[in-house]
């Protein structure tokens, strides 16, 4: 992962001074609101990578699609010792994005996500509740993504929300024999990728999830080392027919293409084996992002409670005002850019 950010980039004094001149011969102007065309999300979770893992592997599609701006830690866990303190465990770490709240909310403190409250709105749900023209879509490596998490077809989550899904693969053992190498894991996050890219591609969904899981397998049984680094190499590849696809789709069509890229919890500083509690590197995630309009809570060690307000920002879907008052997170994107002109 190639290291940049805002702070890096400083203002010319050329430039400086037609911004400068902008603002001043525009200050009486007409607002008008500029056109990017359709807004599309795609979030992107890849499994337990640190951030100190990504940023020392080569990723060049990450890197592509970050930019020189795109690329900041985060962090997951809620507040340490506080009442939102939350597990650094997958399904928890999931759920915290999908919903934009920490544990003590949506109630998942194991991968066993045995009672979710689906009082706390998943952005599914929000999405479609609120234009329910939106297509969404899901490519998953964990069928429990669906069935548990989002809860799908379910009543109390909100019914169904989905237009697409393509998951349970590891349930199919005749076609994806289990090894204890998982490597069958990362023949499912290939299969998985390809039909994202290829969905994606092809029609366009609005709002898509992509989990894959073969690091976080990866970390479990090696810990640090080439092994990991290896798979995020190959994490990075599958990234990257995602990210080809929505650049294609945005050169073809009148499309504004948002891409997300996070984790869900870093690993244990001793062998990186493992996670689950609240040490500094367990607790330290990072997000990849290709939007122009990052603003600076992006760099301000954003939580992945803040990943929900963002993706809906790029969207422009407005949150009901009782399920806003219970985020915990706040957009790290702007609203759609608006512009001063003169006659």
């Amino acid at each position: 992962m190639r290291i940049a950010s805002l702070r890096s980039s400083p203002v010319s004094p050329g430039v400086l001074a037609v911004l400068v001149f902008t603002l001043i011969g525009c200050s009486t102007a007409d607002r008008v609101v500029i056109d990017r065309g359709e807004p599309k999300v795609v979030f992107i979770i890849v499994d337990g990578i640190p951030a100190d893992v990504l940023e020392t592997v080569p990723t060049p599609f990450i890197d592509e699609l970050a930019g020189e701006r795109g690329y900041a830690r985060a962090y997951v866990g809620g507040e340490r010792g506080g009442a939102s303190e939350s597990p650094t465990v997958s399904a928890v770490g999931y759920n915290s994005l999908l919903t934009g709240t920490w544990a003590n909310k949506h109630n998942v403190y194991s991968n066993s996500i045995d009672a979710p409250d689906y009082r706390y709105w998943d952005i599914f749900r929000i999405a479609k509740q609120q234009n329910a023209a939106i297509r969404t879509a899901l490519f998953s490596s964990w069928e429990d993504n669906r069935t548990k998490l989002i809860g799908e077809g379910l009543p109390e989550a909100g019914g169904q929300k989905l237009n697409y899904y393509f998951d349970g693969f590891e349930n199919d053992e005749e076609r994806f024999p289990h090894d204890e190498a998982r490597q069958y894991i990362r023949e499912i996050d290939a299969l998985v990728s390809d039909e994202a890219a290829s969905y994606i591609g092809r029609e366009g969904p609005d709002l898509s999830w992509v989990y894959l899981e073969f690091t976080d397998d990866t970390g479990h049984m090696f810990g640090d080392g080439d092994e990991l680094n290896s798979a995020v190499t190959l994490m990075d590849a599958n990234v990257g027919k995602i990210w080809q696809a929505a650049v294609q789709r945005q050169a073809l069509y009148e499309e504004d293409w948002l891409i997300l890229v996070t984790t869900d919890h870093g690993r244990d500083a001793d062998t990186g084996k493992n996670h689950g509690g609240q040490s500094e590197r367990e607790r330290t995630i990072w997000i990849a992002s290709n939007s122009e309009r990052i603003n600076r809570n992006f760099y301000n060690m954003p939580g992945i409670v803040d990943v929900l307000p963002s993706l809906l920002t790029h969207l422009e879907v407005v949150v009901p005002a009782e399920i806003r008052e219970q985020l915990d997170g706040e957009t790290f994107i702007d609203p759609l850019d608006t512009r001063t002109t003169t006659d």
